[in-house]
Protein backbone atom coordinates (compact mmCIF):
# COMPACT_ATOMS: atom_id res chain seq x y z
CA UNK A 1 0.00 0.00 0.00
CA UNK A 2 1.72 3.26 -1.49
CA UNK A 3 1.60 6.73 0.59
CA UNK A 4 -0.54 8.87 -2.03
CA UNK A 5 0.76 12.44 -2.75
CA UNK A 6 -3.22 13.88 -2.90
CA UNK A 7 -3.71 12.91 0.48
CA UNK A 8 -0.44 14.13 1.90
CA UNK A 9 0.04 10.80 3.21
CA UNK A 10 3.71 10.09 4.98
CA UNK A 11 2.78 6.75 6.87
CA UNK A 12 4.17 7.07 10.48
CA UNK A 13 6.48 3.59 11.24
CA UNK A 14 8.10 4.23 14.17
CA UNK A 15 6.61 1.59 16.78
CA UNK A 16 8.16 3.48 20.23
CA UNK A 17 6.96 6.94 18.87
CA UNK A 18 3.67 5.96 18.25
CA UNK A 19 2.97 4.40 21.40
CA UNK A 20 4.21 7.18 22.86
CA UNK A 21 2.14 9.43 21.35
CA UNK A 22 -1.10 7.62 22.13
CA UNK A 23 -0.65 7.68 25.54
CA UNK A 24 0.08 11.73 25.57
CA UNK A 25 -3.79 11.84 24.84
CA UNK A 26 -4.84 12.48 28.64
CA UNK A 27 -8.39 12.44 28.11
CA UNK A 28 -9.20 16.02 29.16
CA UNK A 29 -12.28 16.39 31.57
CA UNK A 30 -12.29 12.78 31.48
CA UNK A 31 -13.86 12.43 28.15
CA UNK A 32 -14.04 9.10 26.98
CA UNK A 33 -15.03 9.80 23.04
CA UNK A 34 -11.50 9.83 20.51
CA UNK A 35 -11.60 10.76 17.22
CA UNK A 36 -8.31 9.84 14.98
CA UNK A 37 -8.35 11.96 11.85
CA UNK A 38 -6.38 10.13 8.86
CA UNK A 39 -4.74 6.86 10.16
CA UNK A 40 -3.50 5.63 7.33
CA UNK A 41 -2.59 1.44 8.26
CA UNK A 42 -3.15 1.61 11.58
CA UNK A 43 0.34 2.26 13.39
CA UNK A 44 -1.53 4.54 15.37
CA UNK A 45 -4.43 3.38 15.57
CA UNK A 46 -3.93 0.18 16.84
CA UNK A 47 -2.34 1.33 20.13
CA UNK A 48 -5.30 3.64 20.33
CA UNK A 49 -7.76 1.36 20.28
CA UNK A 50 -6.62 -0.91 23.24
CA UNK A 51 -7.35 2.01 25.29
CA UNK A 52 -10.82 2.27 27.47
CA UNK A 53 -12.35 4.65 24.77
CA UNK A 54 -14.88 5.28 22.44
CA UNK A 55 -12.85 5.29 19.66
CA UNK A 56 -13.29 6.15 16.00
CA UNK A 57 -11.67 7.78 12.71
CA UNK A 58 -12.24 9.46 9.93
CA UNK A 59 -10.01 8.52 6.54
CA UNK A 60 -10.68 10.04 3.49
CA UNK A 61 -8.66 7.16 0.89
CA UNK A 62 -11.09 4.58 0.38
CA UNK A 63 -8.00 2.36 0.16
CA UNK A 64 -6.88 2.97 3.63
CA UNK A 65 -10.36 2.25 4.98
CA UNK A 66 -10.32 -1.55 3.09
CA UNK A 67 -7.03 -1.71 4.15
CA UNK A 68 -8.02 -1.25 8.22
CA UNK A 69 -10.92 -3.63 7.89
CA UNK A 70 -9.06 -6.53 5.97
CA UNK A 71 -5.86 -6.33 8.47
CA UNK A 72 -8.87 -6.24 11.39
CA UNK A 73 -7.13 -3.03 13.00
CA UNK A 74 -10.74 -1.50 13.56
CA UNK A 75 -14.65 -2.70 13.30
CA UNK A 76 -16.39 -1.26 9.99
CA UNK A 77 -18.80 0.78 12.44
CA UNK A 78 -15.25 2.53 13.82
CA UNK A 79 -14.54 3.94 10.72
CA UNK A 80 -16.39 7.55 9.16
CA UNK A 81 -14.94 7.35 5.26
CA UNK A 82 -15.00 11.03 4.66
CA UNK A 83 -12.54 13.89 4.51
CA UNK A 84 -12.71 15.68 7.92
CA UNK A 85 -13.04 19.31 6.56
CA UNK A 86 -16.58 18.07 5.36
CA UNK A 87 -17.73 15.54 8.78
CA UNK A 88 -20.49 17.37 10.73
CA UNK A 89 -18.63 17.20 14.35
CA UNK A 90 -21.83 17.36 16.24
CA UNK A 91 -23.00 13.82 14.67
CA UNK A 92 -19.70 11.75 15.52
CA UNK A 93 -20.45 11.06 18.99
CA UNK A 94 -24.15 12.32 18.95
CA UNK A 95 -23.41 15.48 19.83
CA UNK A 96 -21.12 14.73 22.99
CA UNK A 97 -17.57 16.31 23.09
CA UNK A 98 -14.64 14.31 21.69
CA UNK A 99 -10.65 14.30 22.01
CA UNK A 100 -8.82 14.30 18.44
CA UNK A 101 -5.23 13.07 17.80
CA UNK A 102 -4.05 12.18 14.55
CA UNK A 103 -0.86 12.22 12.27
CA UNK A 104 -2.82 15.07 10.39
CA UNK A 105 -1.89 15.02 6.88
CA UNK A 106 0.35 18.13 6.34
CA UNK A 107 -1.78 20.00 3.53
CA UNK A 108 -4.42 19.93 5.71
CA UNK A 109 -3.33 20.77 8.75
CA UNK A 110 -3.80 24.48 9.55
CA UNK A 111 -7.41 24.01 8.67
CA UNK A 112 -7.27 21.06 10.80
CA UNK A 113 -6.64 23.22 13.89
CA UNK A 114 -9.14 26.28 12.55
CA UNK A 115 -12.07 23.71 12.43
CA UNK A 116 -11.51 22.43 15.84
CA UNK A 117 -11.32 26.38 17.00
CA UNK A 118 -14.37 26.85 15.39
CA UNK A 119 -16.01 24.22 17.51
CA UNK A 120 -14.02 24.67 20.75
CA UNK A 121 -17.12 23.47 22.86
CA UNK A 122 -16.58 19.90 21.21
CA UNK A 123 -13.15 19.65 21.64
CA UNK A 124 -11.33 19.74 24.76
CA UNK A 125 -7.91 18.43 24.13
CA UNK A 126 -5.89 17.35 20.65
CA UNK A 127 -2.77 16.06 20.22
CA UNK A 128 -1.79 16.03 16.47
CA UNK A 129 1.61 15.44 14.49
CA UNK A 130 2.32 18.69 12.09
CA UNK A 131 5.04 19.81 10.44
CA UNK A 132 7.29 21.49 12.67
CA UNK A 133 7.22 24.98 11.32
CA UNK A 134 3.38 24.70 11.93
CA UNK A 135 3.73 23.34 15.07
CA UNK A 136 6.00 25.70 16.47
CA UNK A 137 3.79 29.00 15.07
CA UNK A 138 0.63 27.22 17.15
CA UNK A 139 2.56 27.05 20.37
CA UNK A 140 4.25 29.98 19.58
CA UNK A 141 5.01 32.79 22.40
CA UNK A 142 3.96 36.52 22.00
CA UNK A 143 7.00 38.22 20.40
CA UNK A 144 9.05 35.28 18.79
CA UNK A 145 9.14 35.62 15.21
CA UNK A 146 7.07 32.35 14.75
CA UNK A 147 4.03 34.28 16.80
CA UNK A 148 1.31 35.11 14.38
CA UNK A 149 -2.61 34.60 13.13
CA UNK A 150 -2.55 30.79 14.04
CA UNK A 151 -1.00 31.63 17.01
CA UNK A 152 -3.59 33.49 18.50
CA UNK A 153 -6.51 32.04 16.95
CA UNK A 154 -5.40 28.77 18.35
CA UNK A 155 -4.51 30.16 21.93
CA UNK A 156 -7.71 32.24 22.36
CA UNK A 157 -8.96 28.92 23.32
CA UNK A 158 -6.26 26.56 24.19
CA UNK A 159 -3.11 26.19 26.01
CA UNK A 160 -0.59 24.30 23.73
CA UNK A 161 2.54 22.21 24.66
CA UNK A 162 5.40 20.11 22.24
CA UNK A 163 5.05 16.55 23.23
CA UNK A 164 8.25 15.17 20.95
CA UNK A 165 10.26 16.25 17.80
CA UNK A 166 9.95 13.78 15.06
CA UNK A 167 12.71 13.22 12.31
CA UNK A 168 11.85 12.03 8.72
CA UNK A 169 13.06 8.50 9.38
CA UNK A 170 9.91 7.73 11.22
CA UNK A 171 7.52 7.89 8.20
CA UNK A 172 7.27 6.52 4.94
CA UNK A 173 7.82 7.45 2.63
CA UNK A 174 9.86 10.13 4.93
CA UNK A 175 8.97 13.94 4.19
CA UNK A 176 11.32 16.52 3.40
CA UNK A 177 10.87 18.61 6.78
CA UNK A 178 10.85 17.69 10.19
CA UNK A 179 7.86 17.26 12.33
CA UNK A 180 6.44 17.49 15.89
CA UNK A 181 3.59 16.66 18.33
CA UNK A 182 1.80 19.07 19.88
CA UNK A 183 -0.82 18.81 22.97
CA UNK A 184 -3.54 21.15 22.98
CA UNK A 185 -5.98 21.52 26.38
CA UNK A 186 -8.65 23.88 26.30
CA UNK A 187 -9.57 26.66 28.34
CA UNK A 188 -11.43 27.06 31.17
CA UNK A 189 -12.85 30.15 30.13
CA UNK A 190 -12.26 29.31 26.33
CA UNK A 191 -15.40 31.35 24.74
CA UNK A 192 -14.36 34.56 23.63
CA UNK A 193 -15.65 38.48 25.57
CA UNK A 194 -15.75 39.32 22.36
CA UNK A 195 -17.56 38.96 18.73
CA UNK A 196 -15.78 36.07 17.30
CA UNK A 197 -15.60 37.13 13.72
CA UNK A 198 -14.51 40.67 14.64
CA UNK A 199 -11.70 38.81 16.82
CA UNK A 200 -10.43 36.88 13.97
CA UNK A 201 -10.65 39.66 11.34
CA UNK A 202 -8.46 42.22 13.59
CA UNK A 203 -5.95 39.33 14.20
CA UNK A 204 -5.83 38.85 10.24
CA UNK A 205 -5.87 42.35 9.57
CA UNK A 206 -3.17 43.36 12.44
CA UNK A 207 -0.63 40.66 11.15
CA UNK A 208 -0.94 40.59 7.83
CA UNK A 209 0.53 44.40 7.95
CA UNK A 210 3.73 43.88 10.32
CA UNK A 211 5.54 46.87 8.98
CA UNK A 212 2.47 49.79 9.28
CA UNK A 213 1.91 50.66 12.99
CA UNK A 214 -1.19 49.10 14.48
CA UNK A 215 -3.15 51.86 15.02
CA UNK A 216 -2.74 52.67 10.99
CA UNK A 217 -3.58 49.18 10.43
CA UNK A 218 -6.65 49.19 12.11
CA UNK A 219 -8.48 52.28 11.00
CA UNK A 220 -10.51 49.86 8.25
CA UNK A 221 -14.01 48.73 9.24
CA UNK A 222 -14.02 45.08 9.94
CA UNK A 223 -17.75 44.69 8.65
Amino acid sequence: MKAKKSFGQHFLINEGMSADIASSLQMTGDIKNVLEIGPGKGVLTKYLAKQDTNFKVVEADQDMVAYLIDHKVLQQDQIIFLDFLKLNLLKVFDGQPFCLIGNYPYNISSQILIKMVNHAEMVPEMVGMFQKEVADRVVAQPGSKTYGVISVLVQAHYDGETIIDVPPTSFSPPPKVNSSVIRLVRKENYELPCDERLFRNVVKTAFGQRRKMLRNTLKKPFF
